[in-house]
């Protein structure tokens, strides 16, 4: 196996400025061959954020998004990975996995692999978890994680540079009711339509999953996707 797991402390919450300089520290230094393995999972605890893409930063409606997130008590910044508006807090564990790449361009096949392995741990704790897209979901995509095809529960995206690919995803391991409100008020901003009740949890599907052995069960099945 040849793997570098970093977890930190969930009492030590990271800010969405450092979380996505380390991501992107992480991956330049797999690009440029600065990481003596081919394959490193990153898990951390996120303060309250809002998460936009850089497609959503252009939008008219990006200066109101971020004001509506602030009023809530969350902090809106531009991740360096693809996707759609997503808020996560301290309730939330969030994964980046960086990888060696030879020069792949399709993002699908590590999408699949990687959405198949986090569906096989959270069906391990009792979620009827499945890979696909629920619809009306936030931050929409194919290979979204979601439970019993109605609710989606994990989402995942990517970035590649030349030499090495990250992907990043975001658990909702509790009650998520305040964080519904803030994307519902993002996407009211930037004029995305989306259905408020397909937003799940980790929590609302098997409750009582401990974050310490979910961290330990994706890093074991995060090993060599």
């Amino acid at each position: 196996m040849n793997l570098n797991v970093d977890v930190s402390p969930p009492t030590r919450p990271v800010q969405p400025e450092a979380a996505f300089a380390g991501s992107l520290e992480l991956l330049r230094d797999m690009a440029q061959g600065r990481i003596d393995t081919h394959r490193v999972v990153r898990f951390y605890t996120p303060t309250r954020t809002l998460a936009l893409s850089r497609w959503e930063s252009r939008q008219s409606g990006f200066d109101k998004a971020a004001a509506s997130a602030r009023a809530q008590g969350f902090t809106p910044a531009v991740r360096p990975t693809g996707g759609r508006a997503a808020a996560y807090d301290e309730s939330c564990l969030i994964f980046d996995l960086v990888v060696a790449d030879g020069g792949s361009v399709d993002p699908r096949p590590f999408f699949e692999a990687t959405s198949a392995r986090i569906s096989e741990v959270l069906k391990s704790f009792g979620v009827d978890a499945r890979v696909g897209a629920v619809e009306g979901e936030y931050c929409p995509g194919e290979f979204s994680i979601n439970a019993r095809g109605e609710v989606k529960i994990v989402g995942t995206s990517q970035r590649a540079v030349r030499g090495a690919r990250l992907l990043s995803g975001v658990i909702p391991l509790g009650d998520v009711e305040q964080l519904v409100q803030v994307v519902a008020s993002a996407n009211k901003a930037l004029g995305l339509r989306w259905n408020r009740s397909t937003f799940g949890s980790v929590a609302a599907e098997a409750p009582g999953v401990d974050r310490a052995d979910m961290t330990a069960a994706l890093a074991m099945a995060l090993r060599d996707v």
